[in-house]
């Protein structure tokens, strides 16, 4: 799927609920997405299929924004629709026993002292899309909470955003923890953020940053080596 195909999706008048549910990712109509998921789910479709389906689509948004062919709203606009749908997707999946093959958990989170989250939102979508477990626990958070849930969900890779500049040092302090509690080497760690850059994720001990949400999820592979 590319962009010309995105954009055709939002003319098609199709109610085929496959055509239906790309539609509304394409048109951000969060409405259509939960009913085009619950009408594939009723058809008895594998709902790792659907969840297949979505993230082939928040792809090729993400591809698209990259090329300055679609714009930040875009990129905020599918993964808020993707996400309205998921509950009911997820449910599904573990009512049946299903499995979506993961690449790897990640946790993410906005640092403590910082409440922004569409930077936050965004790359939990195309790290999902990308094959992630994603486990998203909020903004303010604290350094403990971050360690907490690295130790209960098993971590692969931390990642960290903060948007002040104010803010940003409690990534610094949050890695510093990890070297204390011997788990530094056993996670990678990724940052971002409006007060973040490349210099000062290399001064802070992070395995990675990157600048864009599609860039992020990229970074996560490479930190996964996959």
């Amino acid at each position: 799927m590319n962009y010309l195909d995105i954009e055709n999706l939002k003319n098609t008048f199709n109610k085929n609920p496959f055509d239906e549910l790309k539609k509304s990712l394409a048109l951000y109509d969060k409405s259509l997405a939960i009913n085009s998921v619950r009408k594939l789910i009723s058809e008895k479709i594998n709902p790792t299929i659907i969840f297949g389906i979505m993230t082939d689509v928040i792809k090729s948004v993400g591809k698209a924004y990259e090329e300055d062919l679609l714009y930040l709203p875009d990129l905020i606009g599918a993964s808020e629709t993707m996400f309205a749908a998921m509950p009911v997707l997820e449910e599904e999946i573990k009512r049946t026993g299903g499995k979506i093959t993961s690449l790897g958990v990640i946790i993410i989170g906005t640092v403590l002292g910082d409440i922004h989250t569409i930077g936050k939102q965004m790359v939990r979508t195309m790290l999902l899309a990308e094959g992630f477990t994603v486990h998203d626990i909020g903004v303010d958070t604290s350094a403990e909470k971050f360690i907490k849930s690295i130790q209960f969900h098993n971590a692969d890779i931390l990642a960290m955003s903060a948007l002040l500049t104010t803010t940003a040092y409690e990534q610094k302090k949050v890695i510093s923890i990890l070297e204390k509690e011997g788990l530094r080497k056993k996670i990678k760690v990724m940052v971002g953020g409006g007060a973040v850059n490349e210099d000062f994720a290399l001064s802070i001990g992070a395995d990675g940053y990157d600048p864009t949400a599609p860039g992020a999820a990229k970074l996560a592979r490479k930190l996964m080596n996959r």
